[in-house]
């Protein structure tokens, strides 16, 4: 238990560090913005209590929004990622009784369901995010190009991560 809740820490720290010193410096004509650190919502195992994981999304939205100085739109998308997953996992899961153990990830899932997981929650994540910074429908069309470019870079960049974590073990 200690063990995995320190691989757990470890995540986490690393992907708010990367975050905040990283990617948040890469805006890519304002259309671009990667959000890696919600790897760390991915990756907590299948078996985590649903209370447990709204929790831990808020605590991590409300870390970035600390260091990011953006009122709770980090924490209130991370809450919507961390409240969606469990029904993504379920519609994902090909039987009723799937009944996964440990962590989605690539080599535990599969790559065609870990994207597919992957690219949905991101989605979920950033559609809200970019929306809710708007806080307006006046530029629907570009809100939602802004949000499905972001999601398809943030994505893009989870599953590279997934590739060298995989390859590594």
């Amino acid at each position: 238990m200690i063990k995995t809740l320190g691989k757990y820490l470890g995540y986490f720290a690393l992907l708010i560090l990367l975050q905040v010193f990283v990617f948040n410096n890469i805006q890519l004509s304002s259309y671009i913005n990667p959000m890696i650190y919600i790897l760390v919502i991915l990756l907590l195992p299948f078996e985590i209590s649903g209370w447990l994981l709204l929790v831990l999304g808020f605590i991590t939205g409300l870390t970035i929004d600390m260091f990011m100085n953006t009122l709770g739109m980090h924490t209130s998308a991370s809450v919507l990622l961390a409240f969606s997953r469990p029904y993504i996992i379920s519609f994902l899961s090909e039987r009723a009784d799937a009944d996964y153990k440990g962590s989605p990830t690539m080599r535990a899932t599969g790559i065609i369901w870990y994207v597919k997981y992957v690219v949905a929650l991101v989605f979920i994540h950033h559609f809200f995010l970019f929306y809710i910074e708007v806080l307006s429908l006046n530029h629907f069309f570009l809100t939602l190009w802004r949000g499905l470019l972001s999601s398809l870079v943030t994505s893009s960049v989870i599953l590279v991560f997934q590739l060298f974590t995989m390859r590594n073990k």
